[in-house]
């Protein structure tokens, strides 16, 4: 009995629990194959992230072409950007919205026509829609809403892209 205590004793390490050889190596091969097991899909991970933020820009893109295109139908209109603002964003719902605020300065009634862009604060573009504000009275200001065309998180500016007086 005293032969194997010894021998127990050999194998003994700091710690006081027994020492089997090789368990370090096996557990540092463990690691090393997790790693490289899932290191490609942890890669992959990140390419769907980087796919799913290529579809939303292809898509917020797709948008602002649609709206552009919209703007390109009005006939006879006057760049009117100076007579159009944009105001505070805020939740409606699901969706951003902004008051835009049209002045007329002619002397006859006036519709226009404005391609409004929802922006986070890095300047990116999130959204954009048309606003329709028909009737504008001579020297007067009527309103419409922008709305997003999808729900839009985080801070978010209106910003009047183009305006057309017609």
């Amino acid at each position: 009995m005293t032969r194997r205590h010894s021998h127990r004793h050999r194998l003994r390490g700091q710690g006081g629990s027994l020492r089997r050889p090789g368990r370090r190596a096996t557990s540092v091969a463990a690691v090393i194959l997790t790693v490289a097991a899932f290191g490609p899909a942890l890669t992959g991970c990140d390419q769907a992230k980087e796919k799913a933020g290529d579809i939303a820009s292809s898509a917020t893109a797709a948008v602002a072409s649609a709206a552009q295109e919209k703007m390109n139908q009005v006939k006879d209109g006057v760049n009117a950007t100076g007579d159009v603002k944009a105001g505070p964003t805020s939740v409606d719902g699901d969706r951003t919205v902004a008051e835009i605020t049209a002045t007329n300065p002619e002397d006859k009634n006036a519709d226009y026509t404005i391609l409004v862009n929802f922006r986070d604060p890095d300047g990116n573009l999130l959204d954009a829609v048309v606003v329709n504000i028909d009737g504008v009275e001579p020297g007067r200001s009527k309103s419409g809403t922008a709305r997003s065309n999808r729900s839009l998180s985080g801070d978010t500016k209106a910003q009047i892209s183009q305006a057309l007086r017609h």
